[in-house]
């Protein structure tokens, strides 16, 4: 119980009601964003929770609230169980190295990247409406040739057909074939899940199995840009993947980090972040396009100013 004192000590009774007041912030903003650990994280320090206790407690409390938020949006999951089930497996071993990492290297090693990973996302979500609309000219203009193409080599087939039929039964040379329908020409590209997408929320994965701070608005700017699809079915994604990379880094610490938890401190974040994920996924889903990447745009600047300061 040693590791209570430094919450109860400090702040009295209150301080665990802080920690769930925190969550309940936590959990709303990751359902929505990301990046609710910058609201848990700094409140466990303030309260004197030493700082790898408080990044590992903090990533156990959190992953209630992101099975609330994963099943909040689960109607945007709706058509997308193939592209998830490809980028799972990237998040999951991605946080099994960044568990490994914080456990074995110092925090300042990987810290310095941080908020250049951030910015990128930033970056990323500003410019998602372009890069989506390229991305769906260029599936256009593939998808535009394949059609040629089918339509050139349709005759071929069909004369060659028609040969093969006249020589088997010259009757039937006579006769006027059937119009044979072509194969439809196959689905466009922005289904398809890149190399490119699967290497990044690898990273994402990485990032958030160390940290996690802001691991949202990495995984919505990489999503955002490689994938012709709307903001808010992605956000059901990234909250899908936050979810596999919180629930796979509690399970390395909880087996070879066992006396870093401060289990107090994660029920209470468990419950508050519970609640927040419910009414995030709320607020969430109504939020139009242009508002939730304002939000998002936001939400990293403030995670890159509290990271430097």
């Amino acid at each position: 119980m040693q590791l209570l004192i430094p919450v109860v000590g400090t702040a009295g009774g209150w301080g665990l009601v802080v920690v769930a007041a925190a969550g309940v912030a936590a959990g709303l903003i990751n359902a929505v964003v990301g990046s609710g650990s910058l609201f848990t994280f700094p409140t466990l320090l303030a309260l004197g929770v030493p700082s790898v206790t408080a990044n590992v407690s903090n990533n156990i409390g959190l992953v209630p609230g992101n099975v609330a938020a994963a099943w909040g949006y689960r109607a945007e999951l709706t058509g997308q169980r193939r592209r998830t089930a490809t980028l799972v497996p990237a998040s999951l071993l991605g946080s099994v190295v960044g568990a490994a990492l914080l456990l074995v290297l110092p925090a300042r090693a990987f810290s310095a990247v941080v908020p250049v990973l951030i910015a990128l996302s930033v970056v990323l979500v500003v410019l998602q409406p372009r890069l989506q609309a390229a991305l769906r000219r260029r599936s256009a203009a593939a998808a535009d040739a394949r059609a040629a193409d089918a339509e050139v080599a349709a005759p071929a087939r069909a004369a060659a057909s028609d040969g093969a039929d006249s020589a088997a039964n010259p009757r039937a040379a006579d006769a006027v074939a059937p119009d044979r329908p072509t194969a439809p020409p196959a689905a466009a590209g922005p289904a398809a899940v890149s190399p490119l997408l699967v290497a990044g929320v690898f990273v994402a994965g990485v990032y958030g199995g160390y940290f996690g701070a802001a691991q949202g608005v990495l995984l919505i700017g990489l999503l955002g840009s490689l994938v012709v699809e709307t903001l808010q079915r992605l956000n059901g994604v990234k909250n899908v993947l936050a979810l596999v990379v919180n629930a796979t880094a509690a399970g390395v610490f909880a087996v070879f980090a066992s006396s870093r938890i401060a289990w107090p401190v994660v029920v209470a974040i468990a419950v508050g972040s519970t609640v927040g994920g419910l009414l995030g996924a709320r607020v969430g889903r109504r939020l139009p396009p242009t508002v939730l990447r304002v939000v998002i745009a936001c939400v990293g600047i403030a995670a890159i100013v509290r990271l430097l300061a």
